[in-house]
């Protein structure tokens, strides 16, 4: 049974049979003149488990502590917890860890602000016996004299109202029960080709172009027969491929235990600006001015261990390979990984890519050792790698500037208008151009002569600088080979007669939107869409701006565009805090908590870009779709309005 389930069947059990399954205490212990240890006590009545902070979330909602923010203070590592259990759990037929009778919380809290009296102290957990479970949230105040008082969850009439204002009533919910809503087929492929083409460019650099002769000469001269040392090459390019698949497992781990925990890792605006810094720091790197490398510890063990005979050998000597190229693998690696953080598959689309990654890397090994004779025509190393780590800075930086960008839109700054972002990538293209007709060096690098392939790529950065500065001082030029990556048109210094995609009219509020559509008689098309959502800037740039899309869009539908990255907090008066079913709270505080937790009740999902046609009634008229082409995007809105209910004058929605 789900555990919401068990929560309403513990309300009536628990008012006969037991006040309170957990009773918790708490006590403040002075560590030193400004260090403190906070104890968190729970008494767990016979026959009931409380669970562990570090359960099988899949099962029972493990126990949390939420710390208020405060400046006044900061916590010393995380919440401990005593001994626990791990065994079968009869309620949810799975291993979960878990306490009886008794368990102890500790944090360490250090004092920054001596006018500090008390920290509150928020605790959700769950609590089950072998009927039934129980949702509880304690929200406590506690003084640094120890004593302590518990303030009552703020789930009132008002946020009952609000809760109840983001349910919609809809019909024709059949459409919302598919498997899966419609998307672009190709999308998933794009990923494996990005994630591919990276391998490829790894494949060019110092670290691992000497290793694919020398590692496939190797093992056809130590097998016994010819056969054995192909089987042995392809058995080491599989296990590359496996290596990068399995990095991006605990991401996986990761968005199981919330749909909305990747998307709000990839607008979070600290983390945005993080990886700001970490692609500037990969960028010079790429220049020459330092070495990324791991701990050497860790490619010496690998390397030791590469010497057993076998597959298990042969499993070590990939891992080695991982490790040693880190320093040319790891800034595409990590450009991989948060370019799949933005984008809206998640883990799923971030394992797509490292297989991609992985595939590249691998592949030359298989093939040289089945056709060896091959390995003459690879060119020799030189300097022309050097040049290819060059190029990679200069990819790092223009991606760097993405994720500040990303930070701007969903913060609001106005720092990095689309004019500002392109002109700063007119720059870095100019500055690649430059490089590679030697017009300037970067430290330790040695003039010399200018390959053919150097001067046509040179001459191609050239175009692309030209390109990219038609964009800048025009609008004319909207620069669709990049679309989705600059800031969206209508984010400019230039006046703009709308802050929607395109111009088009749009509502950013679905009442407000549902009111218009009601007055106009016109279906709505929902846009649940982000300010850092990549393929959103596509959808808008390439599939809405056409001719055919945007006279539908334009004339025949009421568009409500929902941000769920918005980080502008509400007014006081519209915030509150939502109550799941299993009895989680969730405090509604900015536009985009609240058009995130619409989207997720309304339509189970988390994912951008994400379209609903429905009427104003809410009846559903198509089944949702996201990321595609436009053909498939035109013909599904035709669909749409194909279905509008009979007993509607279609005349009015079509009047235009």
């Amino acid at each position: 049974m789900k555990s919401w389930m068990f929560f309403l069947l513990g309300i009536f059990y628990l008012q006969a049979q037991i006040e309170e399954p957990v009773v918790w205490e708490s006590r403040v212990e002075q560590l030193s003149e400004d260090r403190y240890l906070f104890s968190f006590e729970a008494t767990i009545a016979p026959q009931w488990h409380l669970y562990s902070q570090f359960s099988n979330p899949e099962g029972a909602i493990p126990t949390e502590f939420i710390f208020d923010a405060n400046s006044s203070y900061k916590r010393i590592g995380e919440v401990t917890e005593s001994e626990s259990i791990t065994d079968f759990d009869q309620v949810f037929e799975m291993d979960l860890t878990y306490f009886n009778n008794s368990a102890l919380f500790q944090q360490q809290i250090q004092i920054l602000d001596a006018q500090l009296k008390q920290i509150k102290v928020e605790i959700n957990y769950q609590a089950c016996d072998d009927k039934l479970c129980i949702f509880r949230s304690e929200v406590l105040r506690v003084a640094l004299d120890g004593t302590s008082t518990a303030v009552e969850l703020d789930v009132d009439k008002k946020s009952q109202e609000l809760s109840k204002s983001l349910e919609l009533e809809l019909t024709e919910t059949q459409y919302l029960e598919n498997e899966s809503v419609t998307e672009g087929t190709y999308a998933p492929f794009n990923i494996f080709l990005l994630g591919f083409f990276g391998g490829l460019l790894a494949l060019l650099t110092p670290c691992v172009f000497p290793m694919i002769p020398l590692t496939v000469s190797y093992f056809l001269k130590q097998s016994t027969t010819r056969s054995k040392g192909i089987f042995n090459a392809l058995l080491y390019a599989f296990f590359i491929i496996l290596i990068y698949v399995l990095l991006s497992l605990p991401f996986h781990f990761i968005d199981s235990l919330n749909p909305e925990i990747l998307n709000n890792l990839a607008t979070n605006v600290t983390l945005n600006l993080i990886f700001f810094v970490v692609f500037v720091f990969f960028a010079f790197s790429f220049f020459g001015f330092y070495e990324l490398t791991l701990p050497t510890g860790w490619g010496s063990k690998t390397d030791q261990a590469s010497a057993v005979r076998g597959g298990i050998g042969i499993f070590f000597m990939a891992l080695t390979l991982a490790i040693v190229s880190f320093s040319c693998t790891g800034p595409i690696l990590g450009s991989l990984l948060a370019g799949s953080l933005t984008a809206e598959g998640g883990a799923f689309q971030l394992s797509i890519g490292m297989l991609g990654f992985g595939v590249a890397l691998g592949l030359p090994f298989g093939l040289f050792a089945l056709f060896p004779n091959t390995l003459k025509a690879l060119p020799k190393s030189g300097g022309w790698m050097t040049t290819v780590k060059v190029v990679l800075g200069f990819l790092e930086l223009a991606l760097a500037l993405k994720f500040l960008s990303n930070a701007d839109l969903v913060a609001h700054w106005g720092i990095l208008k689309r004019e500002v972002f392109v002109g700063i990538w007119t720059l870095l293209a100019f500055g690649l151009t430059l490089y590679l007709f030697g017009i300037f060096r970067f430290p330790n690098e040695v003039k010399k002569l200018l390959s053919r392939a150097r001067k046509f790529t040179g001459l191609g950065m050239l175009v692309l600088t030209s390109y990219l500065f038609i964009g800048f001082i025009s609008s004319e030029n909207k620069l669709r080979l990049f679309s989705g990556f600059p800031p969206p048109e209508f984010y400019s210094l230039r006046v703009q007669e709308s802050d929607c995609p395109l111009g088009l009219d749009c509502y950013k509020d679905f009442e407000t939107g549902k009111a218009a559509a009601i007055r106009d008689q016109k279906p709505i098309l929902l846009d649940f869409t982000g300010w850092a959502c990549v393929n959103c800037r596509r959808m808008e740039e390439n599939v809405w701006a056409t001719p055919d899309v945007y006279e539908l869009l334009k004339e025949r539908y009421i568009l409500i565009s929902l941000y769920v990255d918005d980080r502008e907090a509400l007014q006081e008066k519209e915030q509150f805090n939502y109550q799941y079913a299993d009895g989680r709270v969730k405090a509604i505080n900015t536009v985009g908590k609240k058009w995130a937790t619409f989207q997720a009740i309304n339509f189970n999902t988390a994912s951008q870009p994400f379209y609903v046609q429905m009427t104003a009634e809410g009846q559903i008229l198509n089944t949702p779709i996201q990321y595609t082409d436009k053909a498939t995007f035109e013909k599904w809105l035709n669909q749409g309005l194909d279905r509008i209910p009979e007993q509607t004058n279609k005349a009015t929605y079509f009047n235009y």
